[in-house]
């Protein structure tokens, strides 16, 4: 094998929910898998979006959050130790002769697999940008996460949004540093929970809210020194600034999966509903990124697509093996996968 080229039966895009089923599925077929996202977490849409907001409608589960699914379906995976790569996205899919695929994601990691599972939602999730002029210059001040929070310590922090991500990192963040939050009006998408403990800070006199949209940007010495913000009332005040937190929240983007050579129906791929194969036999597509006729972009619709595409790449990667359905409560092979006595 070329060095620095991962041999795997199945690649798995997406580790939202219904990747980490794909996977689950997939090791039930005996075939593990490695999962690439583009987030630097599992969950997908679905911690992104209602990490804390609550899920009704998953089979045997009443209640769970989007990050309580996600766990769940973490724990439900381990059998089969799949291996996650983070913070990368698939940029190339090349068909070998042998059939195979050759992927690469923008880290440089590369693999060669024998099927190839498109369970990325509406896309990549790529964090809403800052849009002011000039910004690139100052790309080492301007952050979109919260990695390490010691960065922050000591610093005059810009911190930009409404949502819980914003107003979380902003109440995190004013323990070591000087923190501002900056949102265009005094309303916020955030849990009010999340609102009052921002609001009880600022009475306290450990961070400041202020109303504006940042406009401009002022240099010195070669670095970013203060934004300049506009008011509701036209003025515009200067804000010292040491490091801007950018928390717009995030932006699907289709990216380089548009050129991958597969059938498209307004930005979503075209599947059959046996297998739930694209237009190029050993690629499969399952979850929000797929359409055919009477698709409904529903978590435990794609639990079900997950399902039949595993059968699905189950003769791909064992040809001319025959192929029965098992069930867990039964088959002592799937105990034995599951690492269960049954």
């Amino acid at each position: 094998m070329e060095q620095g080229l991962t041999e795997t039966d199945a690649l798995v895009v997406g580790a939202g929910p219904v990747g980490l089923f794909q996977v689950f599925q997939l090791g039930l077929q005996e075939i593990r898998a490695h999962v690439v996202d583009s987030l630097p977490y599992a969950g997908g849409q679905c911690v992104e979006l209602y990490g804390d907001k609550p899920i009704y409608d998953i089979p045997g589960i009443s209640v769970a959050t989007g990050r309580e699914l996600t766990e769940r379906l973490l724990q439900q995976v381990e059998p089969f130790s799949p291996t996650l790569h983070f913070n990368q996205v698939v940029s190339e899919v090349e068909r070998q002769a042998d059939g195979r695929f050759r992927v690469a994601t923008s880290q440089g990691t590369q693999f060669l697999t024998k099927t190839l599972f498109i369970a990325a939602g509406v896309g990549a999730f790529q964090p809403r940008m800052l849009k002011v002029d000039g910004i690139e210059k100052f790309a080492s001040q301007v952050a979109y996460r919260v990695e390490d929070p010691a960065q922050f310590a000591g610093r005059d922090v810009l911190v930009l949004g409404d949502e819980d991500p914003a107003l979380q990192a902003a109440c995190d963040l004013a323990a070591t540093a000087r923190v501002t939050l900056l949102h265009r009006r005094d309303g916020f998408r955030a849990d009010p929970s999340r609102v009052a403990a921002m609001r009880e800070l600022v009475a306290q006199g450990r961070m400041q809210f202020k109303v504006g949209q940042v406009t401009g940007l002022r240099e010195a010495g070669g670095r970013l020194a203060a934004v300049e913000v506009a008011a509701p009332d036209a003025t515009v005040s200067a804000l010292p600034t040491d490091v801007v937190l950018v928390m717009l929240g995030i932006s699907p983007k289709l990216g380089p999966i548009a050129d991958w050579g597969l059938d498209l129906e307004r930005k979503q791929l075209k599947v059959d509903t046996e297998q739930f194969s694209t237009s190029v036999p050993g690629i499969f597509a399952v979850g929000d990124i797929n359409t055919y006729p009477g698709k409904k972009k529903l978590i435990l619709c794609g639990f079900h697509e997950a399902t039949l595409a595993a059968f699905g790449a189950a003769a791909i990667v064992f040809p001319g093996k025959e192929i029965h359905l098992q069930y867990t409560t039964t088959s002592t092979k799937l105990h034995r996968l599951l690492g269960v006595s049954g």
